[in-house]
């Protein structure tokens, strides 16, 4: 189904104090008032949070290592088992999620980038965490062809209430790979938590096309999530100078990239003068200029009442945390809230409702939101 594209949205707009909050500090917002707090420093460039039953905390950082953080702050050594990746430009150690069981299992999924014959690419690999060490590590999936550059390389990943695995790549900036079923590369995949192909992806026994994909024209994903109240799958990904995307992801469909598109490339040149095209879907919501986003969750639970149901997103270019208001399967309304002064690099929301938003720099941080 092609839906179309809301360019004139009433968009809520509103900033809190510019720069970063001491510990502690009151921030108020549109629909919330919260606190704002430090619960974790010292961490390099993290890139992806899982917050354990516990309360514990997984998080990853870009150079290679995963660390774990106590629910008192205590940061730990990198963890031992972790498995090796290519730290280099946008590669690295990226995305962490916990399998759906992981109180039974004890399951760990990475997302990291692995080199080989033709260069690097973005590879998934399940671990078993065993208190502050990783055992048995299995990669279950890698993207093909790889490819000799150091950029776009997506890598979000979430559990579909299916049981099934959805991960997002980028196009490592070759754009035409995208639109090429026979190319992992730009695409969002589905497979099993083995990694196998499930018989009812879309793709499967069609010649040329690769069965794990899901859907395709992604440029670079940076943000995925099943959305808890529905099992509905949400995308967003980076666009080249403008045009950042916010999706709904269904079974089959091409977004488009490069084809259509609602940014030009760097310098100002045109891509296309389409921005969107027959048997292609569009976006439910654009981002014109950039704001880079990065990391995606949905509101639930009773700590943010008034934001319940909203999505929220991180930027490294804005320095925001972006709440969308959504009614159905539109976005209706935008507010930015600029108190960190820092890029964000990962947004999720704990089990107990809480949010947790990850700094991206050499001394990056776990930011925690408290109701006040």
């Amino acid at each position: 189904m092609v839906r179309s594209l809301l360019l004139a949205l009433p968009l809520a707009l509103a900033a809190a104090a510019a720069s970063a909050p001491a510990s502690a500090e009151v921030v108020t917002s549109e629909r919330a008032t919260f606190r704002v707090s430090v619960i974790a420093g010292g961490l390099e460039n993290p890139w992806g949070l899982a917050v354990l039953p516990d309360g514990q905390k997984l998080v990853t950082e870009r150079p290679g290592r995963v660390r774990l953080v106590g629910t008192d702050g205590r940061v730990s050594a990198p963890l031992a088992g972790t498995p090796a990746t290519v730290a280099a430009r946008q590669g690295g150690m990226l995305d962490v999620i916990l399998h759906p069981r992981f109180a039974e299992n004890r399951f760990v999924y990475l997302c990291h980038v692995t080199e080989g014959q033709g260069g690097t690419s973005s590879t998934i690999t399940r671990v078993t965490f065993a208190g502050e060490r990783f055992s048995d590590a299995r990669t279950i999936f890698s993207v093909t062809p790889r490819v000799s550059n150091g950029l776009h390389f997506g890598c979000r990943m979430a559990f579909g209430r299916d049981g099934m695995l959805y991960a997002g790549f980028g196009d490592r900036f070759q754009m035409n790979r995208s639109q090429d079923l026979a190319d992992l590369n730009g695409k969002i995949i589905r497979v099993t938590e083995d990694g196998a192909i499930p018989a009812d992806n879309p793709f499967v026994g069609r010649a040329g096309a690769r069965g794990e994909i899901w859907s395709w024209g992604h440029r670079n994903i940076q943000g995925l999530l099943v959305d808890p109240g529905t099992g509905a799958l949400w995308a967003h990904e980076h666009g080249p100078q403008g045009g950042d995307e916010v999706n709904l992801v269904m079974r089959g469909a091409n977004y488009g990239w490069p084809r259509a598109t609602h940014g030009v490339n760097y310098g100002g040149s045109t891509i296309t003068e389409n921005r969107s095209l027959p048997g292609m879907t569009d976006p439910l919501h654009v981002w014109v200029p950039s704001i880079a986003p990065s990391g995606f969750a949905a509101v639930t639970g009773p700590a943010f009442p008034g934001w319940q149901g909203s999505l929220l997103v991180g930027a490294l270019r804005d320095r925001t945390l972006v709440r969308l208001t959504r009614e159905g399967d539109r976005i209706v309304a935008e507010e930015r809230i600029a108190m960190f002064g820092e890029r964000i690099r990962d947004v999720r929301v704990g089990p107990d409702g809480r949010v947790y938003v990850l700094t991206d720099s050499r001394e990056g941080a776990i930011w925690r939101l408290d109701p006040a």
